[in-house]
């Protein structure tokens, strides 16, 4: 599970590179979109929170922007779990040539869509930084925490998809059917809103979300400057560790069969 992206991580970084530039071939910005995309998407938060519905993430805060900059960092986190696991179902139908090579590495290519995905969220990072350090002048030093918030929900990403990417072959309908989920999934997050904001009886309830630990934790090191919890990030780490190796097993144990089936 480990040591196959590494050994080709020469062949990832090549896919990794055509997945992020063919996705706006052909367009006159090109991968300028990449950039642009989430700065208009932050503008409309930022006009339909604080202008619109005047929200606010905190009583007593005075800021207009405060609750779209909050709403993004959320969404970082959503984008990229939203990204990877919407993919996978299609990753092999959509590779069928490389099937049929006995010697190219299937396993890697929902390394690829990761890889991919983390460049967006990189992106979207830079513009988040930008709009947060002209409000607030300085992001909070507990942000360089942030890759140990991420490891966990990267290494969940991959176990999901590797499971959906070897099911997909044999049953179509996941792909609908991942969609519908991860749809109601951000709603049922702390996107708009506060895990706090619950009655105290539905928050374990939330913390059954896959994505709520990761949320919670990442707002907390990236916009209030706290540190995670330590505890809740280990026990999040052995789960998603766990989920990634039973997704990468059910993936080459299911393997042998996508030649017939394709």
């Amino acid at each position: 599970m480990l040591f196959s992206p590494w050994r080709h991580r020469s062949l990832v970084s090549a896919l990794v590179k055509r997945d992020v530039t063919g996705r706006y071939r052909g367009s006159m910005l090109g991968i300028l979109w990449s950039f642009f995309l989430p700065v208009f998407m932050l503008g409309v938060y930022t006009f339909v929170f604080s202008v619109v519905f005047k929200a606010r993430w905190q009583a007593g805060s005075d800021s207009k922007t405060e609750f779209a900059l909050v709403l993004f960092a959320g969404l970082l986190v959503f984008n990229l779990f939203a990204e990877c696991v919407t993919k996978a179902p299609g990753l092999i139908l959509s590779n069928a040539n490389y099937v049929k090579k006995v010697v190219f590495p299937l396993e890697i290519l929902p390394v690829v869509a990761l890889g991919a995905a983390l460049f967006h969220m990189l992106v979207s990072l830079v513009v988040w930084a930008v709009f947060y350090l002209a409000l607030f002048g300085k992001v909070p030093s507990t942000a360089i925490a942030l890759p140990l918030v991420l490891l966990p929900l990267i290494l969940l990403s991959l176990g999901l998809s590797w499971f959906l990417a070897a099911i997909g072959v044999y049953l179509r309908d996941i792909a609908q059917i991942t969609g519908v989920v991860v749809s109601t999934l951000m709603f049922l997050s702390p996107i708009f809103f506060p895990l706090s904001a619950l009655p105290e009886s539905y928050q374990p309830l939330l913390l059954l979300n896959p994505l709520t630990p990761a949320i919670e934790m990442s707002r907390e090191v990236l916009v209030w400057g706290h540190w995670p919890n330590w505890a809740l990030l280990g026990q999040y780490l052995l789960l998603a560790s766990l989920i990634a190796y039973l997704g990468f097993a059910w993936f080459q144990k299911t393997r042998k069969g996508f030649a017939d089936v394709l």
